[in-house]
């Protein structure tokens, strides 16, 4: 942390935790009723009810098939459902394990499910293709399969997908959802009383601190208002700007992840606090207005702050680096939630160093810990059922080598018999067992991190992409901003089986 210069933040779901059991489902049904009332979906759909818990990050939605999946590192779907029926081992294998060439499960017909503000609408389309696989004749005409020349061809899901997501981006245009969080925050924000004393750790570091938002200044000061604020709110502090006296620089509506694209040439406007107009700017610098030339009435020291902090929107990282005198992209740690749009493009382009906040994690923890003695038996099991299968492969050896030696062959086939029989107990014992063992975690898609014995998708890209991660921002007020974080080591599988880890 020592070659840590600046230190900047992502709002939603970094700084600002939502609550999924009311921010989600409120998004829920805002979503339901925009395809109801804007989309031609039917009223039927309004009496749905949304389970928050029953989605988690790092699945993949199959557009075209309405299937979704849960992957291995290596991308072999290992978990699938149509809906909320789960496809028999048979299907899963044949739709994505026999194909000529690795897929590599992205746009178009895919959609990765990396952010939390994507679990809503991950499980409005499982229900919906429920709904269609039951009444067909109820969607939406722009939603049914086309026919050509009198042959059918097969329903594709992705325009029920595309209709979600329109319906999902008119909530978010209307207002409607940031203007409920405004009203109370507190109903669907968590109140995390450390963010000031990290806020305050930092800036006596000498850090320079900054937040790169997609969310506009408006919703942005409401949420940092309540955050750095009481958790009683009041509407009255939501002007109050105190909150800007913990940050060199906000920029809001930053549209990650193009913010971070090389040679953007996004503009970047500066904003007057108080009216939220924008201004236009040379590279961040106020533009001489005709019969004005007063600038300092933008500035936030003009609100009686006792330290100027600059609000932008808009602009690229390179605005970012010039506005805070950033020499190198390794001088930045970043903290987000999204996998993509925060963590790989922030380190793969202007190379900041990366922490990934995921609040599953000490849930997570919580069950690992609970399922150590069983991942002990798991190995136990694993290793017995190699060892029996190596012995059957030895029998098979000597049995062709006997050449019709009826006597010993006889006696080599009964004992590879039942050496079969106990392989097949002891895989059957260690399949039940390890399911068991996930479903201690998430009962449809088990362990956020592994998938069988391999990491799950989301896990690769955590170790991939992400310098640190945690469960929560202000995680970081329990060590000194000088601490080093140092990796562990990593093992191939021979020198694991080596030192018996």
């Amino acid at each position: 942390m020592k070659s840590i210069v600046a230190i900047g933040f992502d709002m939603d779901y970094t700084l600002a935790q939502y609550k999924s059991e009311t921010f989600e489902t409120m998004a829920y049904h805002g979503t339901i009723k925009k395809l109801v009332y804007d989309l031609g979906y039917p009223k039927e759909l309004l009496e749905w009810k949304f389970d928050w818990q029953y989605m988690v990050r790092g699945l993949v939605l199959d557009k075209r098939r309405g299937n979704i999946l849960k992957m291995d590192r290596h991308k072999y779907a290992k978990v699938a459902y149509h809906g909320f029926s789960e496809l028999p081992r048979e299907e899963r294998l044949a739709t994505y394990g026999n194909s000529p060439f690795q897929q590599a499960y992205d746009e178009p017909d895919y959609a990765l499910i990396d952010t939390l503000f994507s679990l809503a609408e991950a499980y409005l389309f499982a229900q919906l293709v429920e709904f269609r696989d039951h009444y067909p004749e109820k969607i939406p005409a722009a939603a049914k399969a086309k026919s050509d020349g009198g042959l059918s061809i097969p329903f594709n899901f992705s325009q029920m997908y595309k209709d979600i997501r329109a319906a999902v981006d008119l909530c978010h245009r209307d207002g409607t959802l940031k203007q409920a969080v405004a009203e109370d925050p507190s109903k669907y924000i968590h109140f995390d009383a450390q963010l000031v004393p990290l806020f305050k750790m930092l800036r006596e570091s000498g850090r320079l601190t900054f937040i790169v938002t997609n969310s506009l200044w408006d919703y942005t000061n409401v949420a940092m208002s309540y955050l750095c604020g009481k958790s009683e709110y009041a509407k009255s502090t939501s002007r109050s700007f105190e909150w800007l006296a913990y940050f060199d620089l906000v920029i809001t509506g930053s549209a990650k992840p193009g913010f971070f694209a090389d040679g953007s040439r996004s503009g970047i406007f500066e904003v007057d606090i108080k009216s939220g107009m924008l201004i236009n700017t040379d590279n961040g610098t106020p533009l001489a207005q005709v019969g004005d030339i007063d600038f300092k009435r933008f500035s936030a020291a003009r609100n009686g702050l006792k330290q100027p902090c600059r609000v932008f929107q808009g602009g690229s990282v390179q605005h970012l680096h010039r506005l805070l005198g950033i020499e190198s992209g390794s001088q930045v740690l970043y903290v987000g939630d999204h996998i993509y749009g925060d963590i790989l493009r922030s380190k793969k382009q202007p190379g900041w160093r990366t922490m990934l906040v995921i609040p599953e994690l000490e849930e997570e923890l919580e069950h690992f810990h609970q399922t150590i003695q069983t991942r002990k038996e798991l190995r136990l099991l694993r290793d017995k059922r190699d060892n029996i299968e190596d012995r059957i492969q030895r029998l098979n050896f000597d049995i062709r080598s006997k050449n019709g030696a009826s006597d010993d062959e006889k006696s080599l086939i009964t004992e590879r018999e039942n050496l079969e029989k106990q392989r097949d107990h002891v895989r059957d014992l260690h399949r039940q067992t390890l399911k068991e063992c996930h479903e201690k975690f998430h009962k449809t898609w088990g362990q956020l991190m592994q998938t069988g014995y391999q990491s799950s998708r989301f896990a690769n890209q955590v170790e991939r992409f992400a310098c640190l991660y945690t469960s929560q921002v202000t995680n970081l007020c329990y060590y000194s901003p000088d601490k080093c974080f140092r990796t562990t080591e990593d093992f191939m599988p021979h020198e694991i089986k080596s030192l018996g880890i």
